[in-house]
């Protein structure tokens, strides 16, 4: 009897405890300003994220808002709604990680890592070098 009510329980507290999985990260995510949603998806092995909702997609003149910051000269056409932010991203230790984020704002790519405070809270870290100099945004899941 004392094993069978071990056995319910270790499974109650693995269940109640259980570890991220790759896939958990896929979906869609509201960024930490509230102006940008961004979808998470796999594509092979990593994962990428692209922006498919901006509380204002138009500039002052009803144009969809270009990627005019970025170094590429020949982005700098391309609609900011739609763009990949988020790319080759790995899952190891519980964390994705080896990727990188761009911030359309400022035309800049980070080293990025990323890990799940829980099912509904994404921490998003984008740093220079290493990761002590960077920033924190926490993303909200959509869906």
């Amino acid at each position: 009897m004392k094993t069978l009510l071990f056995l319910l329980l270790s499974g109650f507290i693995s269940t109640a405890v259980a570890k991220e999985g790759p896939d958990d990260i896929t979906g869609i995510w509201m960024n930490q300003s509230g102006k940008g949603q961004i979808q998470i998806y796999k594509e092979g092995e990593k994962y990428f994220g692209k922006i498919i909702w901006l509380k204002e997609p138009n500039n002052a003149q009803g144009n969809p808002k270009l990627d005019i910051k970025n170094p590429r000269v020949s982005l700098q056409n391309r609609p900011i709604l739609g763009a990949v932010i988020l790319r080759d991203f790995s899952f190891k230790n519980e964390e994705w990680s080896g990727g990188y984020v761009y911030d359309p704002a400022n035309g800049k790519e980070y080293k990025c890592y990323m890990k799940l405070k829980d099912q509904k809270t994404l921490s998003v870290r984008g740093y220079i070098g290493i990761s002590l100099l960077g920033r924190t945004e926490e993303w909200t899941r959509m869906r």
